[in-house]
C-alpha cells in the first residue's frame, strides 16, 4: 500500500500544470501514488499530464468528462489507494519534503488528519517577483502541536479553511464516506468536505510551519469569477443537509454556531467577489437567509467578534442600508456620504438599539416574553 495518495484535479491548467507536478513527482516521500482527473480539459492540460504518467509509474491519470471539481474530486477519492490522501490544486505547488512530513507526523499520532500552515502567493507577469503571505490555521496560536478532538471542540472550525494543507486517513474518509458535493458548474465544493471532515474526526492535528504554496493570482480561479453568485449559498445548503440527517442532531446542537459563522465569512466574502450588478439582490437573499437561522434559534452571538456582531445586525435587520454601508466600494463620493449619512441616522435610532439588545437574549426567554403579551412567534 502507498503511504498517501496525491489527488489533483485538473482543468484547463496548462501554464502552472508542471510546476505543480514536478513539485508532486519530486517529494522526499517516495512511496506515493498521485492520482490526476482530468475533467474535460480543452488546453494541453491532458497532454502534460500524460507525460509524466509515461515517466513515472506512480502517474494515475484519469480522463472524465466536464463535470466540475466536485465529480473530479470524487473521483480520484474513488481511485486512490494509499494510507493517507493529500490534495493539490493545480495552479498551486507543494515543498518536497511536505507530505514526508505531514505522514510521519500522522503515524506517529495515529490521526484522522493532519493540517499545516501555508503561503498564499502571486506572480508579478513582469518582473515575476513573487508577494509571498503566511497564513497560520489558528490565529490565536492555541492550538498547534497536539492532538485534539474536532468533533468535541466547534471553535477548530473557526480556522482558515481550506482541504489542501493537510493530510486525511482513508480509512476514515471511507468510514464516514466523506465525499465533495457534485453541482456541474458550481464551486467552492471544497467547503462541504472540509466540514465533513472536521465534525467526525476524533484525532486531528494542527503543525505551525507553512507547506503548501497556494496561488492568487489565476484569472480562471473560482476566488475571481464574479459571475458565480449563488454557488456558496447553495454549498450551504448541502452543508446543512448533512447536518440534517438524523444520525447528526447532536452534532449540529454543538456545532451550528460556527456553522452560521463560517456561512457568515464565506457570504461576505461572496459580497466582495461577485460584480456590483448582483450584489444588493445578493444581500437581500442572505439577509432573508439569516433572519430565518436568527428566527429558529441557530445563530450564537457569542462566537462572533464585536464588529461582525453588528454587521450582522444591519444584514438581518436593515439590509438596504448593509448595502449602502459595505458593498458599495466604487460608488460616487455623494452616494457614499449619503448612504454613510442614512447609515448614522440608523444606528442611532431607537428601533436598531432595541434591536441590538434583542438579539443578545435568549430563545427561550423571547418566547417567553411573546407569551407575556399574547404575541403569536
Amino acid at each position: 500500500m502507498k503511504k498517501v495518495s496525491i489527488i489533483v484535479p485538473v482543468y484547463n491548467v496548462e501554464a502552472y500544470l508542471r510546476e505543480c507536478m514536478d513539485s508532486i513527482t519530486r517529494q522526499t516521500l517516495k512511496e506515493i501514488e498521485i492520482v490526476c482527473v482530468n475533467d474535460g480539459s480543452k488546453d494541453g492540460s491532458r497532454d502534460i499530464l500524460r507525460e509524466y504518467e509515461e515517466k513515472d509509474e506512480r502517474v494515475i491519470v484519469i480522463d472524465q468528462e466536464n463535470g466540475g471539481y466536485g465529480k473530479a474530486m470524487n473521483n480520484g477519492l474513488d481511485h486512490a489507494t494509499g494510507e493517507y490522501i493529500g490534495i493539490v490544486e493545480p495552479d498551486d505547488y507543494v515543498p518536497l519534503n511536505m507530505y514526508e512530513d505531514l505522514y510521519a507526523a500522522a503515524k506517529e499520532n495515529a490521526l484522522d488528519f493532519v493540517k499545516a500552515d501555508f503561503y498564499r502567493f502571486m506572480t508579478d507577469p513582469e518582473t515575476e517577483d513573487m508577494t509571498l503571505v503566511y497564513n497560520h490555521l489558528d490565529s490565536s496560536g492555541t492550538y498547534y502541536g497536539k492532538v485534539y478532538n474536532p468533533r468535541r471542540m466547534p471553535v477548530l472550525t473557526s480556522f482558515i479553511m481550506n482541504t489542501w494543507s493537510g493530510i486525511y486517513s482513508r480509512a476514515f474518509i471511507e468510514k464516514y464516506h466523506i465525499r465533495h458535493h457534485e453541482t456541474p458548474g458550481a464551486s467552492f465544493q471544497d467547503n462541504g468536505f472540509f466540514w465533513q471532515t472536521f465534525i467526525y474526526a476524533e484525532r486531528a492535528m494542527f503543525i505551525r510551519k507553512p507547506y503548501y504554496m497556494n496561488r492568487r493570482d489565476n484569472p480562471n480561479s473560482s476566488v475571481n469569477s464574479p459571475e458565480k453568485v449563488y454557488c456558496m449559498n447553495v454549498e450551504y445548503d448541502y452543508i446543512k443537509g448533512i447536518f440534517m440527517q438524523p444520525e447528526n442532531q447532536e452534532i449540529w446542537d454543538q456545532f451550528k454556531g460556527y456553522y452560521n459563522l463560517k456561512r457568515f465569512h464565506n457570504y461576505s466574502f461572496t459580497i466582495r467577489r461577485i460584480a456590483d450588478s448582483y450584489k444588493r439582490e445578493y444581500v437581500e437573499r442572505i439577509s432573508r437567509e439569516f433572519k430565518r437561522s436568527e428566527e429558529l434559534g441557530e445563530l450564537d452571538w457569542s462566537v462572533f467578534k464585536e464588529k461582525e456582531r453588528d454587521r450582522l445586525r444591519m444584514l438581518i435587520s436593515h439590509p438596504e442600508d448593509y448595502y449602502l454601508k459595505y458593498c458599495l466600494y466604487d460608488a460616487p463620493a455623494k452616494q457614499l456620504m449619503k448612504s454613510q449619512k442614512r447609515v448614522k441616522e440608523l444606528e442611532e435610532s431607537t428601533t436598531y438599539k432595541v434591536g441590538k439588545i434583542v438579539m443578545f437574549i435568549p430563545i427561550s426567554i423571547k418566547k417567553g416574553l411573546k407569551k407575556m403579551t399574547g404575541k403569536k412567534g
